[in-house]
Protein backbone atom coordinates (compact mmCIF):
# COMPACT_ATOMS: atom_id res chain seq x y z
CA UNK A 1 0.00 0.00 0.00
CA UNK A 2 1.24 3.85 -0.64
CA UNK A 3 2.12 5.58 2.01
CA UNK A 4 0.61 8.87 1.50
CA UNK A 5 -2.08 10.46 -0.33
CA UNK A 6 0.27 12.46 -2.52
CA UNK A 7 1.37 9.40 -3.58
CA UNK A 8 -1.97 7.85 -4.38
CA UNK A 9 -2.55 10.85 -6.61
CA UNK A 10 0.33 10.20 -8.50
CA UNK A 11 -0.70 7.25 -9.33
CA UNK A 12 -3.82 8.28 -10.08
CA UNK A 13 -2.34 10.89 -12.48
CA UNK A 14 0.09 8.94 -13.88
CA UNK A 15 -3.22 6.48 -15.23
CA UNK A 16 -4.73 10.02 -16.59
CA UNK A 17 -1.45 10.63 -18.30
CA UNK A 18 -1.70 6.58 -19.58
CA UNK A 19 -4.85 7.72 -20.98
CA UNK A 20 -3.83 10.44 -23.34
CA UNK A 21 -5.30 13.10 -21.32
CA UNK A 22 -4.67 16.55 -21.70
CA UNK A 23 -6.01 18.30 -18.87
CA UNK A 24 -5.78 16.86 -15.53
CA UNK A 25 -7.57 18.60 -12.73
CA UNK A 26 -6.24 17.87 -9.33
CA UNK A 27 -8.33 19.41 -6.38
CA UNK A 28 -7.41 18.90 -2.55
CA UNK A 29 -9.99 19.93 -0.20
CA UNK A 30 -8.83 19.96 3.83
CA UNK A 31 -11.60 21.48 6.14
CA UNK A 32 -11.13 21.22 9.66
CA UNK A 33 -14.95 22.18 10.53
CA UNK A 34 -15.95 19.24 8.61
CA UNK A 35 -13.24 16.70 9.68
CA UNK A 36 -12.08 16.01 6.23
CA UNK A 37 -10.27 15.93 3.38
CA UNK A 38 -11.42 15.57 -0.38
CA UNK A 39 -9.33 14.50 -3.11
CA UNK A 40 -10.58 14.94 -7.09
CA UNK A 41 -8.56 14.06 -10.10
CA UNK A 42 -10.26 14.73 -13.47
CA UNK A 43 -9.14 14.33 -16.88
CA UNK A 44 -9.77 14.97 -20.47
CA UNK A 45 -8.29 11.37 -21.43
CA UNK A 46 -10.01 8.55 -23.23
CA UNK A 47 -11.83 7.07 -20.26
CA UNK A 48 -13.43 3.72 -19.55
CA UNK A 49 -15.99 1.60 -20.77
CA UNK A 50 -19.04 0.42 -18.51
CA UNK A 51 -16.72 -2.75 -18.05
CA UNK A 52 -13.83 -1.39 -17.39
CA UNK A 53 -15.44 0.84 -14.76
CA UNK A 54 -16.59 -2.34 -13.19
CA UNK A 55 -13.67 -3.86 -12.70
CA UNK A 56 -11.20 -0.74 -12.49
CA UNK A 57 -10.73 -1.21 -8.37
CA UNK A 58 -9.81 -4.85 -8.98
CA UNK A 59 -5.94 -4.94 -8.19
CA UNK A 60 -5.59 -8.13 -10.90
CA UNK A 61 -7.62 -5.86 -13.36
CA UNK A 62 -5.22 -2.77 -15.34
CA UNK A 63 -5.61 -1.80 -19.05
CA UNK A 64 -1.81 -1.16 -19.06
CA UNK A 65 0.43 -4.06 -21.23
CA UNK A 66 3.50 -3.33 -19.42
CA UNK A 67 1.90 -5.34 -16.64
CA UNK A 68 -0.62 -7.43 -15.00
CA UNK A 69 -2.03 -5.39 -11.76
CA UNK A 70 -3.49 -2.26 -11.39
CA UNK A 71 -3.12 -1.41 -7.87
CA UNK A 72 -3.46 2.07 -7.24
CA UNK A 73 -6.80 2.77 -7.80
CA UNK A 74 -7.79 -0.34 -5.49
CA UNK A 75 -5.42 1.28 -2.88
CA UNK A 76 -6.76 4.58 -2.69
CA UNK A 77 -10.40 3.16 -2.04
CA UNK A 78 -8.94 1.50 0.30
CA UNK A 79 -7.57 4.32 2.10
CA UNK A 80 -10.30 6.58 1.78
CA UNK A 81 -12.89 3.56 3.57
CA UNK A 82 -10.19 2.60 6.13
CA UNK A 83 -10.29 6.12 7.26
CA UNK A 84 -14.31 6.34 7.07
CA UNK A 85 -14.22 8.13 3.82
CA UNK A 86 -15.48 7.76 0.63
CA UNK A 87 -14.65 6.68 -3.14
CA UNK A 88 -16.39 7.04 -6.56
CA UNK A 89 -15.22 6.83 -10.03
CA UNK A 90 -17.14 8.32 -13.18
CA UNK A 91 -15.80 7.66 -16.45
CA UNK A 92 -17.36 7.86 -20.08
CA UNK A 93 -15.28 6.78 -23.15
CA UNK A 94 -14.15 9.94 -25.23
CA UNK A 95 -14.79 12.29 -22.66
CA UNK A 96 -12.45 11.36 -19.62
CA UNK A 97 -12.56 10.28 -15.86
CA UNK A 98 -12.89 11.95 -12.28
CA UNK A 99 -11.56 9.80 -9.48
CA UNK A 100 -12.92 11.47 -5.93
CA UNK A 101 -11.75 10.14 -2.42
CA UNK A 102 -12.62 11.47 0.96
CA UNK A 103 -10.41 10.94 4.41
CA UNK A 104 -12.00 11.90 7.88
CA UNK A 105 -9.04 13.98 9.04
CA UNK A 106 -8.54 12.75 12.06
CA UNK A 107 -9.00 9.32 11.89
CA UNK A 108 -6.09 7.23 13.18
CA UNK A 109 -5.98 4.94 10.22
CA UNK A 110 -6.02 8.31 7.61
CA UNK A 111 -2.35 8.30 5.59
CA UNK A 112 -0.71 11.56 6.24
CA UNK A 113 -1.53 13.55 2.71
CA UNK A 114 2.51 13.87 2.10
CA UNK A 115 4.35 16.23 -0.15
CA UNK A 116 1.61 17.34 -2.34
CA UNK A 117 3.89 20.39 -3.56
CA UNK A 118 6.17 17.81 -4.65
CA UNK A 119 3.81 15.37 -6.12
CA UNK A 120 2.75 17.95 -8.01
CA UNK A 121 5.54 19.92 -9.64
CA UNK A 122 6.92 16.37 -10.46
CA UNK A 123 3.77 15.84 -12.62
CA UNK A 124 4.07 18.90 -14.04
CA UNK A 125 8.32 18.98 -14.92
CA UNK A 126 7.99 15.60 -16.38
CA UNK A 127 4.97 16.22 -18.44
CA UNK A 128 5.36 19.31 -20.50
CA UNK A 129 2.88 18.30 -23.16
CA UNK A 130 -0.10 18.04 -20.17
CA UNK A 131 -2.02 20.80 -18.62
CA UNK A 132 -2.65 20.98 -15.00
CA UNK A 133 -4.80 22.40 -13.42
CA UNK A 134 -4.05 22.55 -9.15
CA UNK A 135 -6.19 23.84 -6.64
CA UNK A 136 -5.32 23.51 -2.81
CA UNK A 137 -8.20 24.29 -0.16
CA UNK A 138 -7.56 24.73 3.37
CA UNK A 139 -10.86 25.48 5.36
CA UNK A 140 -11.40 29.42 3.62
CA UNK A 141 -8.47 29.69 1.96
CA UNK A 142 -7.07 28.41 -1.78
CA UNK A 143 -4.78 28.59 -4.29
CA UNK A 144 -4.16 27.52 -7.90
CA UNK A 145 -1.86 26.70 -10.24
CA UNK A 146 -2.55 26.44 -13.92
CA UNK A 147 0.16 25.47 -16.30
CA UNK A 148 -1.79 26.93 -19.25
CA UNK A 149 -1.21 30.39 -17.64
CA UNK A 150 2.02 29.84 -17.48
CA UNK A 151 3.06 28.35 -20.79
CA UNK A 152 1.05 31.33 -21.73
CA UNK A 153 3.26 33.82 -20.00
CA UNK A 154 6.48 31.43 -21.01
CA UNK A 155 5.89 30.93 -24.34
CA UNK A 156 8.32 28.33 -25.16
CA UNK A 157 10.69 28.12 -22.89
CA UNK A 158 10.31 24.54 -21.20
CA UNK A 159 8.91 23.77 -17.81
CA UNK A 160 11.78 21.56 -16.52
CA UNK A 161 14.34 24.54 -17.65
CA UNK A 162 16.08 24.86 -13.76
CA UNK A 163 14.76 28.56 -13.49
CA UNK A 164 11.33 27.21 -14.63
CA UNK A 165 11.01 24.32 -12.44
CA UNK A 166 12.87 26.32 -9.53
CA UNK A 167 9.80 29.16 -9.92
CA UNK A 168 6.66 26.16 -9.67
CA UNK A 169 8.06 24.93 -6.76
CA UNK A 170 8.46 27.91 -5.32
CA UNK A 171 5.24 28.90 -6.08
CA UNK A 172 3.59 25.45 -4.70
CA UNK A 173 5.72 25.32 -1.57
CA UNK A 174 4.92 29.10 -0.85
CA UNK A 175 1.64 29.16 -1.68
CA UNK A 176 0.56 25.86 0.21
CA UNK A 177 1.86 27.42 3.70
CA UNK A 178 0.54 30.68 2.95
CA UNK A 179 -3.07 28.97 2.18
CA UNK A 180 -2.51 26.15 5.34
CA UNK A 181 -0.21 27.75 7.70
CA UNK A 182 2.44 25.27 7.69
CA UNK A 183 0.41 22.78 9.02
CA UNK A 184 1.08 18.60 8.35
CA UNK A 185 -1.88 17.20 7.19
Amino acid sequence: MLTELSLNVLDIAQNSISAKASLIEICVNVSEEKDIIEITIKDDGRGMTKEQLEQVCDPFFTTRTTRSVGLGTSFFKQAAEMSDGEFKIDSEPGVGTKVFASFKLSHIDRMPLGDISDTIHNLVIYNEGIDFIYTYTFNDKSFTLNTKQIREMLGDIPFDTPDVSDFIKGYLVENKEDTDGGKII
